[in-house]
């Protein structure tokens, strides 16, 4: 039996009816702690979308996903739980996986054009957990401080994604 404890994910955010759905994978410790997507402030998450979206990344949470709404954008997670022990995908049980129910997610949404996946962990248990496809998926660097690229190499990534789906 495993000791890791039995961890939540967070609902989705943003639009009711978005164009653009962006997956993490799942919400580090921080995060979850405080009920708000991409809660580690050394997370580029919330300094490139601001810099896209024209939001403070500092601004308080709900300003930032109330700027989501008006993009049209939708932010969530490919796991609904799992086990694991701080915050790094690397820890997460892999047993323990479960998937969010995206075939009612984009049912309900028929709007997403384009899935955004949060790097390579997103990406990688999207397509072992999950039995729909994602519309116009694409992988983006992952915007965790434990992702070294640099942040500049990161923004002009999300920027080129971003600026093809308006």
């Amino acid at each position: 039996m495993s000791r890791s404890p039995l961890l939540q994910g967070l609902p989705p955010v943003g639009s009711a009816e978005p164009r653009l759905l962006i997956l993490g994978n799942m919400p580090s410790a921080l995060s979850l702690a405080t009920g708000q997507y991409y809660g580690n402030p050394r997370n580029a998450f919330w300094r490139i979308i601001g810099e896209l979206c024209g939001c403070e990344p500092d601004a308080p949470y709900d300003q930032r996903t109330a700027m989501l709404a008006r993009r049209g954008i939708a932010v969530w997670d490919v796991l609904k739980h799992c086990r694991r022990v701080g915050s790094l995908d690397s820890a997460i049980e892999p047993d323990s996986m479960v998937a969010n129910d995206f075939d009612s997610f984009l049912s309900t949404h028929p709007n997403v054009e384009r899935v955004y996946f949060n790097g390579t962990a997103a990406e990688r248990n999207f397509a072992r957990l999950v039995t729909v496809e994602p519309p116009g998926a694409l992988r983006l660097p992952s915007t965790s401080p434990a992702h070294t690229m640099p942040y500049a190499d990161k923004l002009t990534a999300w920027r080129a994604a971003l600026s093809q789906a308006r």
